[in-house]
């Protein structure tokens, strides 16, 4: 109830690194750094100021798909839940702030992409609904959408 939701734009420092956990869900970690911009009065130009590196984490279907499009150096914009892991090494108390992503997506201000979707097993389709695009369109433009 009382989480931290945020969105950060920024870069994939490493690629995604899949795995499978004993409970069969997909689990999907990787690093992103975002670098803010600031306008310097004095020389007349933008200059970059500090960097935040924070560590990104998705399961289930978003894992996978995530692991299968992106790519180290990738421009992203991540959306999802912010949380602070407390550890100790070398006997001091450490943080670090950690991303649960709940959305991933291409920022578009920097290059451009092309949707696919994922194919759903028969059991997971809606009623009615069908897994060619051309009758899915037909369908929208018939509903005057």
């Amino acid at each position: 109830m009382n989480e931290t939701f945020v969105t950060v734009v920024g870069n994939l420092v490493d690629d995604p690194k899949l795995r499978t956990l004993e409970a069969g869900q997909d689990l999907a970690s990787f690093r992103i750094a975002s670098t803010s911009r600031r306008f310097d009065r004095d020389s007349q130009r933008w200059v970059d100021s500090s960097q935040l590196f924070l560590g990104v984490t998705c399961w289930r279907e978003l894992a996978g798909n995530a692991a299968a499009s992106l790519r180290r150096g990738d421009p992203v914009i991540v959306s999802g839940k912010l949380s602070t892991r407390t550890y100790e090494k070398d006997g001091q108390n450490r943080s670090v702030c950690e991303l649960e992503a709940l959305a991933i997506g291409p920022d578009l201000a920097r290059g451009t992409a092309v949707f696919r979707r994922t194919p759903r097993s028969a059991s997971e389709e809606p009623a009615g609904a069908t897994a060619d695009p051309a009758a899915a369109e037909s369908r929208l433009v018939g509903a005057g959408v």
